[in-house]
């Protein structure tokens, strides 16, 4: 009840007439009786009826009004010498937002058919016994007290609709007021209406699917999930049926394990009718129940209505197994492209030291490595300090050196031809000194060069060490540039025996089988 509203409280025990009416314990020694149980006290206390608020009548018992301190249970109680019996009654005292409450919930749900006449009576109006004085009732549509005339009048206490419309659906709302004893009394009532269709026509039950043409698509093995869509056409309280049959047999009287049905569901609800589902759930689909009947039914007092479901197995496509093995396999493709990216230059001096030779058994060639280099004190610091002693300390290589592998008194022309004819590889450091005619370095990259270009063993390996512009380069390196490795050297960057520079290096160079690629 709203604070500050009449409450009246029912007893229970009186919902069964067969067991106990007021008229038979009036004739006999029971007694109704009224007791309290509150938060603060643990025993059950009797109602005090001398409180000019609390007033039984019959069985009810009346609080005039409520206050947010009557909250709690109430417990009515028929005893007499030797027995008593007795139920609990819980009240709830809730503030009202306004003359009427949007949000409330409803005292009564009523169904009124389109165009048809009803009148609304105020709920529990009839349980108010008033001698010798008046009560007034006012009504509200959706807290709108405008709302007579064009179909709604007052008639009375009731109000009376000639003609139900959609727009006269939704809440309304009574309040009763009367006066007693000197005070000015009241009590609130909702009543929630609702718009039908008319108790016309056939009113069969319409199954939606199943339909004639529809085909369900089962995946053997599988759980299948038939689906059954049914129109209930609104029938005054009257309780519709939807159910499955498999081969004539419901779900029920199958009793297998693999068929189960739960209760229909509400699809959607318009002006009384009902648009419901119930699904037939069969486990581990098997060839065999390709050959059963599974039949759809709905029926009410008008009719009777079924449809079978049409049932085709569609061919097994392992599409999360190629999905999944398409993505392992994309995922690996990336992952050795990345590996390989990155670690490239690792891996081929790796596989060269696997399926690679040795060079030193199939030539007789004298050295593995003949420098070429411009006579200058910056260069010749990087290759004898640097170049000459990885090579032959870490490597393990034999390096020659012209100026000083060669002996006094020879040719230089001869010489270096015979030095660069006798290695199996001809590193030039390219620097801009080295592209300048007439010198020690271009002599010796133009003997290497010749050596290549008539069919010989030797190859050629250019390392930049120092950057120069490729206009002031001479003919010679112009050519072999487009054809031959260029490694390039980065000051203290390519240092370290693990750099980039000493890879690219060692793999241009001829293989060795008795020694170890730590730096790989």
């Amino acid at each position: 009840v709203y604070e500050g509203e009449v409450a009246y409280l029912y007893c229970p025990l009186f919902c069964h007439p067969t067991l106990y009416s007021y008229s038979q314990i009036q004739n006999s020694s029971l007694s109704l009786l009224w007791y309290r149980h509150t938060h603060t006290h643990e025993l059950e206390q009797p109602i005090n009826l001398k409180l000019h608020t609390l007033h039984k009548d019959r069985e009810y018992l009346w609080i005039q009004p409520a206050s947010a301190q009557d909250a709690g249970l109430y417990i009515c109680m028929l005893r007499n010498i030797s027995s008593c019996v007795k139920i609990g009654v819980e009240l709830k005292v809730v503030q009202k937002d306004g003359e009427c409450d949007l949000k409330a919930q409803p005292h009564l749900n009523l169904t009124i058919p389109f165009h048809s006449k009803r009148t609304l009576t105020c709920p529990d109006l009839n349980k108010l016994t008033l001698p010798n004085s008046t009560h007034s009732v006012s009504w509200y549509h959706f807290c709108n007290s405008h709302l007579f005339g064009n179909g709604r009048e007052l008639e009375g206490d009731d109000l009376v609709i000639y003609s139900m419309k959609g727009v006269y659906r939704g809440l309304y709302t009574c309040v009763v007021s009367y006066q007693m004893n000197g005070r000015m009394l009241q009590f609130t009532r909702n009543i929630n209406v609702i718009v039908v269709v008319p108790d016309a026509g056939s009113k069969v039950p319409i199954i939606l699917n199943p339909a004639s043409d529809q085909i369900y698509m089962v995946t053997l093995g599988d759980t299948v999930t038939l689906s059954c869509h049914v129109i209930l056409p609104h029938l005054y309280e009257e309780k519709q049926h939807i159910w499955w049959t498999i081969d004539k047999k419901t779900v029920e009287e199958l009793a297998d394990p693999r068929f189960s049905s739960p209760e229909a569901t509400l699809a959607s609800y318009k002006d009384g009718d009902e648009w419901k589902e119930r699904v037939l759930n069969v486990m581990d689909f098997s060839a065999d129940d390709l050959q059963r009947e599974f039949n759809c039914s709905a029926r009410n007092s008008r009719g009777f209505n079924t449809s079978r479901a049409v049932l085709k197995a569609e061919l097994y496509f392992p599409t999360l197994e190629l999905s999944c093995g398409l993505g392992v396999t994309l995922a690996l493709m990336l992952m050795m492209f990345v590996i390989y990216h990155v670690f490239w230059l690792e891996l081929l001096l790796l596989y060269r030291s696997w399926f690679g030779s040795d060079e030193r058994y199939t030539d007789d060639k004298q050295y593995d490595v003949y420098i070429s280099y411009a006579r200058n004190s910056e260069e010749e610091e990087f290759v004898l300090s640097t170049l000459r002693r990885v090579l032959e300390s870490e490597f393990g290589y034999s390096v020659c050196i012209f100026d000083r592998d060669s002996l006094p008194g020879g040719t230089i022309t001869d010489d270096t031809l015979r030095f660069v004819g006798q290695s199996r590889r001809l590193v030039v450091v390219v620097s801009p000194c080295s592209a300048v005619r007439g010198t020690q370095a271009l002599l010796e990259l133009q003997a290497g060069l010749t050596s290549m270009l008539h069919g010989g063993s030797l190859r050629v390996v250019l390392i930049q060490f120092k950057p120069i512009r490729r206009k002031i380069w001479v003919k010679e390196l112009r050519r072999a540039r487009l054809a031959l490795t260029l490694i390039r050297w980065k000051g203290e960057k390519s240092a370290p025996l693990s750099s980039r520079f000493w890879k690219q290096l060692q793999l241009e160079l001829p293989m060795r089988r008795d020694t170890q690629d730590s730096q790989c």
